[in-house]
């Protein structure tokens, strides 16, 4: 039953949570399901200190492993940072750049962000943009205003051909932890909107746009089948392997 429009993506984001047991478990549980799931792309991305854990226990399945930030530089003095580059030594094929905690925790603006996406596609990595308005700015008629400013930073910074390699992901900042999910109805306009942004400056019609609030075993059938979200960028219900199986295994059924 293949419903979807492009092949679906999956990534788990930990954040500051996990464990190298959790890592183990997470590859097993993938790794003996991957015959049923070859028609998703899965990414797996924890904390730095474990990304070698995860490389090596998903070395023989085609989960890929992410990074969840990098640095704008490729190297220098910036102690605490990591680089694209050495994130793309270590192994990891995506990064996640702009997410809306290190924008509103770590005060990163557009331009950063930005800079980011640059630094990750020069060094090979997919990146990963997050963007999304907050409940504030909601309820004040204003998401579309703040998608639009988001998405805008990453399209003058990037030429046509890299616009096009990238994998953008749709947070309402008001679901992510929250347990409260948008329903797809929401979601789908602002995915339509991002796809449409982006195709005034490129062919928008193969780039992954994402959806990343509060994705569950649950909703992720009826927010997939929406025609603009083609996966799921996943916090709570990635850090237990057989909630995020179950995900995996919603999108490979529509496949």
């Amino acid at each position: 039953m293949n419903v979807l429009q492009r092949r679906p993506l999956l990534i788990g984001n930990w954040k500051m949570n996990g464990s190298a047991e959790l890592g183990a478990e997470m590859a097993a549980v993938l790794g003996e399901a991957m015959p049923e799931l070859s028609a998703v792309d899965i990414v797996v991305s924890p904390p730095a200190t474990l990304i070698s854990v995860l490389i090596e226990g998903l070395r023989q399945t085609p989960v890929a492993v992410g990074a969840q930030n990098c640095h704008p530089e490729p190297a220098g003095a910036f102690t605490g940072e990591i680089s694209a580059p050495l994130l793309k030594s270590a192994g990891c094929s995506y990064v996640i750049v702009g997410h809306s905690e290190r924008r509103s925790l770590f005060a990163e603006d557009d331009a950063l962000v930005a800079d980011k996406c640059a630094a990750a596609l020069t060094s090979g990595l997919v990146p990963v943009v997050c963007v999304g308005e907050t409940l504030t700015q909601r309820k004040k008629g204003e998401t579309e205003s703040v998608i639009r400013q988001q998405i805008d930073a990453i399209i003058e910074r990037l030429e046509r051909p890299d616009l096009e390699r990238i994998v953008v992901a749709y947070e309402p900042v008001w679901a992510i932890g929250t347990g409260v999910s948008a329903s797809a109805e929401q979601a789908q306009p602002v995915h339509g909107l991002l796809r449409s942004r982006l195709a005034d400056v490129c062919d928008s019609s193969g780039i992954r746009i994402l959806y990343g609030g509060s994705m569950k075993p649950g909703n992720a059938a009826e927010l997939l089948v929406m025609p603009d979200i083609d996966g799921g960028l996943i916090g709570g219900a990635a850090l237990a392997a057989e909630s995020f199986l179950g995900i995996c295994r919603a999108a490979a059924e529509l496949c």
